[in-house]
């Protein structure tokens, strides 16, 4: 194999593909980048740990075809101290491959594999009906919810997010066990149905591909819309030049409609801004084991203090909307912080009942013509 090809567009596909290929897999191949000529005038790179695989195809010169597979991260590394422009990159017996700068002395010698030792990565059936949502809405919803998986990967059904998509409504809904985030979207004039268990991983290199889509949309001109279909256990994604799929879980979401109040007995209006300052003010103060902080309020205020055996108090309180009895609840600070930091709005709305009751976090009321609804449960905890 013989191509030439700029090295920006080998560096952007590649750092998603050392993202993807597993390194302490006990199968080595999994480690590597399959390099792939695709047609005349394109190079194919992909990588897989089994469970998640991406490919992406860049622009090339094509001397000679053909296949081989590279170390990741090796090849990653040596591309980034390439000389920018062209890189030009040739396979020989034995699969020894030389990457080397055009016009340049610089050049890097690697030892791969061949191609065809590469396993091959699931595509979608031609009769899996797609769905077209924008990239926008997909980053929203992974960004209002995916601080809320359960990183134990012993509890499938909660080490993941649940995608769902019921006629022009689109959510995405996560939980740990102790707090629970859904957002929820309209696409008007857009009719489809669609569940999804996508496990953690997926869930975060799906968010890594939204979040670079949308800063080089401006440069590259990439479409806006990813394209999302289902096959068998997989999931597809096709979104600015790659094609992301992931291994879905085969699990039971726990019925989330049951842990979402139907209603409360107090509700708040506060400041997301200076509720935030002032929460990550004292849970300085907190203990390391717990994180929690003991919420007050009562008399326009509410009142944040915490207290470790160590480090001793902290106390701070912000003025709110509320003219109801004092109501004393203990929580997670990091959990409050999590949500705070995922809302936009510049005020929520805090509902809560009683200290043994969980509380719901939403957006202060946005406009009737918002398309977006956002709220997050939050478990109480004993201080």
């Amino acid at each position: 194999m013989h191509v030439v090809v700029a090295k920006k567009d080998l560096l952007r596909v590649l750092a998603r593909c050392q993202g993807v290929a597993d390194k302490k897999s006990t199968m080595p191949v999994l480690g590597n980048v399959l390099l792939e000529v695709s047609g005349t005038d394109q190079l194919r790179l992909a990588a897989t740990d089994l469970y998640l695989a991406v490919s992406g195809k860049i622009p090339a010169k094509v001397e000679s075809g053909g296949a081989i597979a590279i170390g990741a991260r090796d090849l990653f590394e040596r591309v980034k101290m390439m000389p920018e422009g062209q890189i030009s990159i040739v396979t020989s017996g034995g699969a020894t491959t030389t990457i080397r700068a055009v016009g340049a002395s610089r050049r890097f010698t690697l030892h791969g594999i061949p191609g065809e030792e590469f396993p091959s990565l699931p595509q979608p059936e031609e009769t899996a009906t797609p769905l077209l949502i924008s990239i926008a809405t997909v980053s929203s919803l992974i960004a209002g919810t995916y601080f809320s998986i359960s990183t134990d990967e012993t509890r499938l059904h909660l080490n993941s997010a649940l995608f769902e998509w019921e006629g022009d409504r689109v959510r995405m809904v996560t939980t740990d066990g102790h707090r629970l985030s859904k957002m929820e979207a309209v696409l008007p004039g857009k009719q489809a149905a669609a569940t999804m268990l996508i496990p953690l991983k997926g869930v975060l290199e799906l968010k890594r591909l939204c979040d670079e889509a949308t800063e080089d949309k401006p440069e590259s001109g990439t479409a806006s819309e990813i394209r999302i279909s289902q096959s068998g256990p997989n999931a597809f994604f096709q979104l600015a030049g790659f094609q992301f799929s992931v291994k879905l879980v085969d699990a039971q979401f726990p019925p989330y409609q049951q842990v979402i109040p139907d209603h409360s007995e107090q509700n708040v209006r506060a400041p997301r801004a200076a509720l935030a300052e002032a929460l990550r003010a004292v849970s300085v103060a907190a203990s390391d084991r717990t994180g929690g902080i003991k919420l007050t309020l009562g008399g326009g205020k509410m009142r944040f203090e915490s207290e470790s055996p160590d480090s001793g108090e902290g106390f701070d309180e912000v003025n709110v909307d509320y003219s109801g009895p004092e109501l004393t609840v203990g929580f997670n600070a990091r959990y409050f912080l999590d949500v705070l930091s995922a809302v936009e709005a510049d005020e929520i709305e805090l509902s809560v009942s009683g200290e043994l009751d969980p509380a719901v976090v939403r957006p202060a009321p946005a406009s009737p013509a918002s398309s977006t609804e956002y709220l997050s449960v939050i478990m109480p905890m004993r201080i």
